[in-house]
Protein backbone atom coordinates (compact mmCIF):
# COMPACT_ATOMS: atom_id res chain seq x y z
CA UNK A 1 0.00 0.00 0.00
CA UNK A 2 1.37 3.37 -0.03
CA UNK A 3 2.61 5.59 2.15
CA UNK A 4 -0.42 6.99 4.05
CA UNK A 5 0.43 10.29 3.93
CA UNK A 6 0.67 12.84 0.21
CA UNK A 7 3.77 15.09 -0.14
CA UNK A 8 4.06 18.30 -2.34
CA UNK A 9 7.03 17.90 -4.95
CA UNK A 10 9.35 21.19 -4.21
CA UNK A 11 9.62 22.09 -7.74
CA UNK A 12 5.84 22.52 -10.23
CA UNK A 13 5.46 21.19 -13.88
CA UNK A 14 3.69 24.24 -14.32
CA UNK A 15 3.15 27.83 -12.94
CA UNK A 16 -0.61 29.27 -13.64
CA UNK A 17 -0.39 33.10 -13.61
CA UNK A 18 -3.55 35.54 -13.75
CA UNK A 19 -2.83 38.43 -16.04
CA UNK A 20 -6.03 39.78 -15.30
CA UNK A 21 -9.04 38.67 -13.54
CA UNK A 22 -11.47 40.39 -16.08
CA UNK A 23 -13.58 38.18 -18.47
CA UNK A 24 -15.30 39.79 -21.45
CA UNK A 25 -17.91 36.72 -21.68
CA UNK A 26 -20.02 35.51 -19.05
CA UNK A 27 -20.24 31.51 -18.93
CA UNK A 28 -23.30 30.49 -17.44
CA UNK A 29 -20.86 27.64 -15.33
CA UNK A 30 -17.75 30.10 -14.90
CA UNK A 31 -16.87 30.09 -11.28
CA UNK A 32 -14.40 32.68 -10.92
CA UNK A 33 -15.52 35.19 -8.28
CA UNK A 34 -14.19 38.83 -9.70
CA UNK A 35 -14.33 37.80 -13.57
CA UNK A 36 -16.61 41.50 -13.78
CA UNK A 37 -13.53 43.23 -12.14
CA UNK A 38 -10.53 44.38 -14.32
CA UNK A 39 -7.73 43.47 -11.56
CA UNK A 40 -4.30 43.39 -13.57
CA UNK A 41 -0.84 41.45 -12.67
CA UNK A 42 1.93 43.98 -11.32
CA UNK A 43 5.45 44.23 -12.50
CA UNK A 44 6.42 43.27 -9.20
CA UNK A 45 4.12 40.12 -8.97
CA UNK A 46 5.78 39.33 -12.09
CA UNK A 47 9.56 40.02 -11.37
CA UNK A 48 9.12 38.03 -8.37
CA UNK A 49 7.60 35.04 -10.29
CA UNK A 50 10.22 35.36 -13.05
CA UNK A 51 13.35 35.35 -10.72
CA UNK A 52 11.83 31.74 -9.29
CA UNK A 53 11.30 30.53 -12.08
CA UNK A 54 15.04 31.17 -13.43
CA UNK A 55 16.55 29.75 -10.06
CA UNK A 56 14.47 26.67 -10.98
CA UNK A 57 15.90 26.71 -14.67
CA UNK A 58 19.84 26.78 -13.28
CA UNK A 59 18.94 24.09 -11.09
CA UNK A 60 17.78 21.90 -14.60
CA UNK A 61 13.83 22.22 -13.86
CA UNK A 62 12.12 23.51 -16.82
CA UNK A 63 8.48 24.82 -15.66
CA UNK A 64 5.51 25.91 -17.58
CA UNK A 65 3.61 29.13 -17.93
CA UNK A 66 -0.35 28.87 -18.40
CA UNK A 67 -1.31 32.28 -18.13
CA UNK A 68 -5.19 31.26 -17.44
CA UNK A 69 -7.86 32.83 -14.68
CA UNK A 70 -9.94 35.26 -16.69
CA UNK A 71 -9.65 36.05 -19.99
CA UNK A 72 -5.52 36.65 -20.71
CA UNK A 73 -6.24 38.68 -24.22
CA UNK A 74 -8.33 41.46 -21.86
CA UNK A 75 -4.66 42.77 -20.68
CA UNK A 76 -4.44 44.21 -24.23
CA UNK A 77 -1.56 42.78 -26.71
CA UNK A 78 0.73 45.93 -25.06
CA UNK A 79 1.11 44.92 -22.11
CA UNK A 80 0.90 40.90 -22.93
CA UNK A 81 4.06 41.74 -24.84
CA UNK A 82 5.68 43.03 -21.74
CA UNK A 83 4.49 39.87 -20.07
CA UNK A 84 6.07 37.58 -22.09
CA UNK A 85 8.94 39.68 -22.93
CA UNK A 86 10.30 39.59 -19.28
CA UNK A 87 13.62 38.15 -18.70
CA UNK A 88 12.29 34.43 -18.90
CA UNK A 89 15.10 31.52 -18.95
CA UNK A 90 15.73 30.54 -22.45
CA UNK A 91 13.41 27.51 -23.66
CA UNK A 92 10.18 28.50 -20.93
CA UNK A 93 7.14 27.24 -22.42
CA UNK A 94 3.96 29.68 -22.19
CA UNK A 95 0.55 28.57 -22.50
CA UNK A 96 -2.43 31.45 -23.19
CA UNK A 97 -6.23 29.74 -22.42
CA UNK A 98 -8.61 31.75 -24.83
CA UNK A 99 -12.27 32.32 -25.86
CA UNK A 100 -10.74 33.54 -28.50
CA UNK A 101 -13.39 36.71 -28.79
CA UNK A 102 -10.60 39.36 -29.12
CA UNK A 103 -8.07 37.31 -31.18
CA UNK A 104 -6.93 39.70 -34.24
CA UNK A 105 -3.71 40.35 -36.41
CA UNK A 106 -2.18 42.72 -33.65
CA UNK A 107 -2.77 39.07 -31.38
CA UNK A 108 -1.37 37.45 -33.92
CA UNK A 109 2.01 39.45 -34.37
CA UNK A 110 2.38 38.67 -30.75
CA UNK A 111 2.05 34.99 -30.85
CA UNK A 112 4.12 35.27 -33.71
CA UNK A 113 6.53 36.30 -32.15
CA UNK A 114 6.74 34.54 -28.84
CA UNK A 115 5.14 31.36 -29.97
CA UNK A 116 3.34 30.70 -26.79
CA UNK A 117 0.32 27.64 -27.31
CA UNK A 118 -2.69 28.85 -27.64
CA UNK A 119 -5.41 27.13 -26.06
CA UNK A 120 -9.06 27.87 -27.21
CA UNK A 121 -12.28 27.91 -24.63
CA UNK A 122 -14.85 26.62 -27.33
CA UNK A 123 -17.65 23.73 -26.47
CA UNK A 124 -18.24 22.34 -30.03
CA UNK A 125 -20.98 24.18 -32.76
CA UNK A 126 -23.79 26.79 -31.72
CA UNK A 127 -26.25 24.37 -30.09
CA UNK A 128 -23.29 22.93 -27.57
CA UNK A 129 -21.57 26.33 -27.14
CA UNK A 130 -25.09 28.23 -25.83
CA UNK A 131 -23.55 28.58 -22.08
CA UNK A 132 -20.63 30.69 -23.51
CA UNK A 133 -22.84 34.32 -23.53
CA UNK A 134 -21.93 37.89 -23.56
CA UNK A 135 -22.21 40.46 -20.38
CA UNK A 136 -25.51 40.91 -22.42
CA UNK A 137 -26.89 37.35 -22.28
CA UNK A 138 -26.32 37.19 -26.03
CA UNK A 139 -24.43 34.11 -27.81
CA UNK A 140 -20.52 34.69 -27.90
CA UNK A 141 -20.31 31.52 -30.63
CA UNK A 142 -19.92 33.96 -34.02
CA UNK A 143 -16.97 35.41 -32.14
CA UNK A 144 -15.58 32.94 -30.43
CA UNK A 145 -15.40 31.32 -34.35
CA UNK A 146 -14.28 34.66 -35.35
CA UNK A 147 -10.95 34.41 -33.83
CA UNK A 148 -10.62 30.83 -34.09
CA UNK A 149 -10.19 32.00 -37.96
CA UNK A 150 -8.02 34.64 -37.34
CA UNK A 151 -5.70 32.06 -35.62
CA UNK A 152 -6.53 29.29 -38.67
CA UNK A 153 -5.93 32.10 -41.91
CA UNK A 154 -2.65 33.33 -39.86
CA UNK A 155 -1.54 29.51 -39.53
CA UNK A 156 -1.52 29.51 -35.74
CA UNK A 157 -1.69 25.98 -34.34
CA UNK A 158 -4.42 26.10 -31.38
CA UNK A 159 -5.95 23.05 -29.17
CA UNK A 160 -9.68 23.44 -27.92
CA UNK A 161 -10.86 22.83 -24.81
CA UNK A 162 -14.39 22.36 -23.95
CA UNK A 163 -16.81 21.58 -21.29
CA UNK A 164 -19.40 18.99 -21.85
CA UNK A 165 -22.96 19.97 -20.10
CA UNK A 166 -24.79 16.42 -20.97
CA UNK A 167 -23.56 13.19 -21.39
CA UNK A 168 -24.73 12.45 -24.40
CA UNK A 169 -22.98 10.05 -26.60
CA UNK A 170 -24.16 11.99 -30.03
CA UNK A 171 -22.97 14.94 -28.34
CA UNK A 172 -19.66 13.88 -27.85
CA UNK A 173 -19.38 12.52 -31.42
CA UNK A 174 -20.44 16.26 -32.65
CA UNK A 175 -17.81 17.74 -30.25
CA UNK A 176 -15.21 15.78 -31.81
CA UNK A 177 -16.08 16.23 -35.25
CA UNK A 178 -16.36 19.94 -34.89
CA UNK A 179 -12.78 19.72 -33.24
CA UNK A 180 -12.09 18.45 -36.71
CA UNK A 181 -13.43 20.99 -38.47
CA UNK A 182 -12.02 24.32 -37.13
CA UNK A 183 -8.88 22.57 -37.46
CA UNK A 184 -7.32 22.16 -33.58
CA UNK A 185 -4.67 20.56 -33.32
CA UNK A 186 -5.40 18.61 -29.86
CA UNK A 187 -9.51 18.29 -27.89
CA UNK A 188 -9.77 18.69 -24.01
CA UNK A 189 -12.95 17.36 -22.58
CA UNK A 190 -14.13 18.76 -19.03
CA UNK A 191 -17.42 17.71 -17.37
CA UNK A 192 -18.88 20.63 -15.99
CA UNK A 193 -18.50 20.93 -12.45
CA UNK A 194 -19.67 22.46 -9.54
CA UNK A 195 -17.00 24.81 -8.48
CA UNK A 196 -16.29 28.20 -7.24
CA UNK A 197 -19.16 30.39 -7.75
CA UNK A 198 -21.47 28.32 -9.95
CA UNK A 199 -23.43 25.71 -7.91
CA UNK A 200 -25.24 23.48 -10.86
CA UNK A 201 -22.78 21.17 -12.26
CA UNK A 202 -23.18 17.68 -13.24
CA UNK A 203 -24.91 15.05 -11.32
CA UNK A 204 -25.23 12.05 -13.91
CA UNK A 205 -23.99 8.82 -13.54
CA UNK A 206 -20.30 7.81 -13.89
CA UNK A 207 -22.33 5.08 -16.28
CA UNK A 208 -23.33 8.47 -18.49
CA UNK A 209 -20.47 9.89 -18.39
CA UNK A 210 -18.26 6.57 -19.58
CA UNK A 211 -20.82 6.03 -22.76
CA UNK A 212 -20.26 9.85 -23.26
CA UNK A 213 -15.89 8.71 -23.93
CA UNK A 214 -16.98 6.05 -25.11
CA UNK A 215 -18.15 7.42 -28.36
CA UNK A 216 -16.14 10.46 -27.77
CA UNK A 217 -12.83 7.49 -28.13
CA UNK A 218 -14.66 6.09 -31.10
CA UNK A 219 -15.03 9.40 -33.13
CA UNK A 220 -11.25 9.33 -32.61
CA UNK A 221 -10.78 6.18 -33.80
CA UNK A 222 -13.09 6.54 -37.27
CA UNK A 223 -10.96 9.90 -38.00
CA UNK A 224 -7.45 10.22 -35.87
CA UNK A 225 -6.86 13.47 -36.43
CA UNK A 226 -7.08 15.45 -33.33
CA UNK A 227 -4.98 14.33 -30.33
CA UNK A 228 -7.44 13.98 -27.36
CA UNK A 229 -6.37 14.51 -24.01
CA UNK A 230 -8.47 12.35 -22.38
CA UNK A 231 -7.41 9.30 -24.09
CA UNK A 232 -3.66 9.80 -23.91
CA UNK A 233 -4.17 10.20 -20.22
CA UNK A 234 -5.71 6.71 -19.98
CA UNK A 235 -2.75 5.39 -22.55
CA UNK A 236 -0.23 7.14 -20.44
CA UNK A 237 -1.72 5.49 -17.35
CA UNK A 238 -1.73 2.11 -18.57
CA UNK A 239 1.47 2.18 -20.09
CA UNK A 240 3.57 2.91 -16.84
CA UNK A 241 1.53 0.24 -15.28
CA UNK A 242 2.78 -2.01 -17.62
CA UNK A 243 6.31 -0.72 -17.75
CA UNK A 244 8.99 -2.93 -16.22
CA UNK A 245 8.36 -6.58 -14.70
CA UNK A 246 6.67 -5.80 -11.91
CA UNK A 247 3.11 -3.83 -12.75
CA UNK A 248 2.20 -4.23 -8.97
CA UNK A 249 5.40 -2.50 -7.27
CA UNK A 250 4.87 0.65 -10.57
CA UNK A 251 1.35 0.95 -9.28
CA UNK A 252 2.85 1.47 -6.01
CA UNK A 253 5.20 3.78 -7.04
CA UNK A 254 2.49 5.88 -8.55
CA UNK A 255 0.40 5.68 -5.58
CA UNK A 256 3.86 7.31 -3.45
CA UNK A 257 4.77 9.96 -5.90
CA UNK A 258 4.41 13.65 -4.68
CA UNK A 259 1.68 15.89 -5.36
CA UNK A 260 2.41 18.69 -7.72
CA UNK A 261 1.82 21.51 -6.10
CA UNK A 262 0.68 23.32 -9.59
CA UNK A 263 0.64 26.64 -7.82
CA UNK A 264 -1.46 29.54 -9.17
CA UNK A 265 -0.08 32.99 -8.63
CA UNK A 266 -3.15 35.91 -8.69
CA UNK A 267 -2.62 39.37 -9.83
CA UNK A 268 -1.96 40.24 -6.44
CA UNK A 269 0.52 38.04 -6.10
CA UNK A 270 -1.54 35.19 -3.88
CA UNK A 271 -0.62 32.02 -4.43
CA UNK A 272 -2.84 28.94 -4.09
CA UNK A 273 -1.62 25.48 -4.51
CA UNK A 274 -2.55 21.90 -5.93
CA UNK A 275 -6.08 23.52 -7.75
CA UNK A 276 -6.14 26.78 -9.52
CA UNK A 277 -9.94 27.14 -8.84
CA UNK A 278 -9.92 27.82 -5.02
CA UNK A 279 -7.73 31.34 -5.90
CA UNK A 280 -9.98 33.94 -4.50
CA UNK A 281 -12.40 31.82 -2.09
CA UNK A 282 -12.10 31.74 1.74
CA UNK A 283 -12.44 28.42 3.87
CA UNK A 284 -14.72 29.65 6.48
CA UNK A 285 -12.49 28.01 9.26
CA UNK A 286 -9.54 27.83 7.89
CA UNK A 287 -9.19 31.01 5.96
CA UNK A 288 -8.51 31.83 2.44
CA UNK A 289 -7.08 29.28 0.00
CA UNK A 290 -3.61 30.70 -0.21
CA UNK A 291 -0.46 29.70 1.64
CA UNK A 292 1.43 33.11 1.00
CA UNK A 293 2.24 36.36 -0.98
CA UNK A 294 5.25 36.65 -3.33
CA UNK A 295 5.84 39.82 -2.67
CA UNK A 296 6.68 39.25 0.45
CA UNK A 297 8.18 35.55 0.22
CA UNK A 298 9.81 33.71 -3.54
CA UNK A 299 7.75 30.88 -4.70
CA UNK A 300 9.77 28.17 -3.90
CA UNK A 301 9.78 29.58 -0.69
CA UNK A 302 6.13 29.20 -0.69
CA UNK A 303 5.52 25.87 -2.16
CA UNK A 304 8.43 24.69 0.53
CA UNK A 305 6.13 25.36 3.26
CA UNK A 306 2.95 24.86 2.01
CA UNK A 307 2.56 22.07 3.32
CA UNK A 308 2.55 23.26 6.74
CA UNK A 309 -0.75 25.46 6.10
CA UNK A 310 -3.72 24.14 7.47
CA UNK A 311 -6.08 23.76 4.44
CA UNK A 312 -3.22 22.35 2.65
CA UNK A 313 -2.49 19.72 5.27
CA UNK A 314 -6.16 18.79 5.24
CA UNK A 315 -6.35 18.73 1.46
CA UNK A 316 -2.74 16.09 1.55
CA UNK A 317 -5.36 14.06 3.85
CA UNK A 318 -8.20 14.17 1.35
CA UNK A 319 -4.91 12.63 -1.28
CA UNK A 320 -3.78 10.16 1.21
CA UNK A 321 -7.98 9.27 1.76
CA UNK A 322 -8.01 8.58 -2.05
CA UNK A 323 -5.21 7.09 -2.64
CA UNK A 324 -5.87 4.04 0.17
CA UNK A 325 -9.62 3.71 -0.74
CA UNK A 326 -9.85 4.60 -4.59
CA UNK A 327 -8.82 2.29 -7.80
CA UNK A 328 -8.73 5.37 -9.76
CA UNK A 329 -6.50 7.29 -7.74
CA UNK A 330 -3.27 5.77 -9.27
CA UNK A 331 -4.30 7.32 -12.25
CA UNK A 332 -5.60 11.15 -11.17
CA UNK A 333 -3.10 11.48 -8.08
CA UNK A 334 -6.32 11.97 -5.74
CA UNK A 335 -5.57 15.83 -5.55
CA UNK A 336 -8.51 17.57 -6.78
CA UNK A 337 -9.43 19.48 -3.64
CA UNK A 338 -11.79 22.20 -5.30
CA UNK A 339 -14.05 19.65 -6.11
CA UNK A 340 -13.95 18.00 -2.78
CA UNK A 341 -14.47 21.13 -1.13
CA UNK A 342 -16.94 22.92 -3.53
CA UNK A 343 -18.95 19.37 -3.62
CA UNK A 344 -18.59 17.55 -0.24
CA UNK A 345 -17.52 20.70 1.76
CA UNK A 346 -14.76 18.27 3.15
CA UNK A 347 -11.31 18.72 1.75
CA UNK A 348 -10.25 15.36 3.38
CA UNK A 349 -13.22 13.68 1.23
CA UNK A 350 -12.85 11.25 -1.36
CA UNK A 351 -15.01 10.53 -3.95
CA UNK A 352 -16.75 13.53 -5.98
CA UNK A 353 -19.52 13.69 -8.68
CA UNK A 354 -16.75 15.52 -11.21
CA UNK A 355 -13.56 13.01 -10.34
CA UNK A 356 -15.98 9.94 -11.38
CA UNK A 357 -17.19 12.05 -14.42
CA UNK A 358 -13.20 13.14 -15.79
CA UNK A 359 -11.00 10.54 -14.09
CA UNK A 360 -12.85 7.71 -13.52
CA UNK A 361 -15.17 7.33 -16.62
CA UNK A 362 -12.73 7.86 -19.30
CA UNK A 363 -11.31 4.61 -18.47
CA UNK A 364 -14.57 2.47 -18.40
CA UNK A 365 -14.85 4.44 -21.57
CA UNK A 366 -11.92 3.31 -23.27
CA UNK A 367 -13.08 -0.40 -22.22
CA UNK A 368 -15.71 -0.01 -23.86
CA UNK A 369 -14.59 1.25 -26.88
CA UNK A 370 -12.23 -1.11 -27.26
CA UNK A 371 -15.05 -3.75 -27.04
CA UNK A 372 -15.48 -2.67 -30.46
CA UNK A 373 -12.26 -3.46 -32.27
Amino acid sequence: MADPTATLAAVPSTVVIQPTSLCNIACTYCYLPHKSERRLLSDEVLASVVGTVRDWAEAGRAVEILWHSGEPLTTGPARFRELLGAPWPTGTVHRIQTNATLVNDAWCDLFEEFRPQIGVSIDGPAALNSHRVTAAGQPAHDRIEAGIAVLRRRGIPFDVLSVAYVPEPAEAATLYEYAYEVGARSLGVLPVETIGVFGGGSTAAREQWARYFEALFLAWRANPMVDLRELNQVAGYVAQIGRGDSPALRLEELLARPVDPFPTVQYDGEVTVISPDLSGFVHPELGAFTVGNVLQTPLDRLLASAAGVPWVRQTLEGVSACRATCEYAAGCGGAWPSNKWFENNDLRSTTTHFCQALHQAPFEGAIYASAHL
